[in-house]
């Protein structure tokens, strides 16, 4: 973990590598949870987080699956390549943007599992598709 400052000089400076996970239960419907933390604080989000430096991007899948949700990914789909922009930052501090590009993966998990969210999250949903893209994932 780098001191804030050094971070916030990284986030002002350059994008920010992640991974978001689009998951989905035997009904279809697709996991987010309310963000608690900056930025998109108080949005319904998909699970993810930053790729660390040297951490191989399966690595990084189970890692942040592990971590928010309290379940471990192994192998997901790669669907696209995604940019999220936001006017603010981690800290807070004005004038300083966040750039992620972003790697969505896709994957089913099995009736019955159970989903443990971690301190970023207020709590996870299950939403239909429809509900989600009226929503445009960036759900407040």
């Amino acid at each position: 973990m780098l001191p804030d400052q050094e971070f916030l000089r990284i986030v002002d400076a350059t994008p920010l590598v992640s991974i978001d996970l689009v998951l989905r239960n035997v009904r279809g419907e697709v996991l987010l949870g309310r963000r608690l933390n900056r930025p998109a604080k108080d949005s319904w989000f998909v699970p993810g987080g930053r790729i660390r430096k040297n951490e191989r991007v399966k690595e990084a899948l189970r890692r942040i699956s592990a971590r928010e949700l309290g379940v471990l990914i192994e192998a997901a789909e790669l669907v696209g390549v995604f940019d999220h922009i936001y006017e603010d930052n981690f800290l807070g501090v004005a004038g300083v943007n966040t750039h992620y590009v972003v790697l969505g993966f896709a994957a089913h998990l099995p009736e019955g599992v159970v989903l443990t969210p971690d301190d970023q999250h207020g709590e996870l949903r299950w939403w239909s598709v429809a509900e989600v893209m009226a929503r445009a994932c960036h759900a407040h």
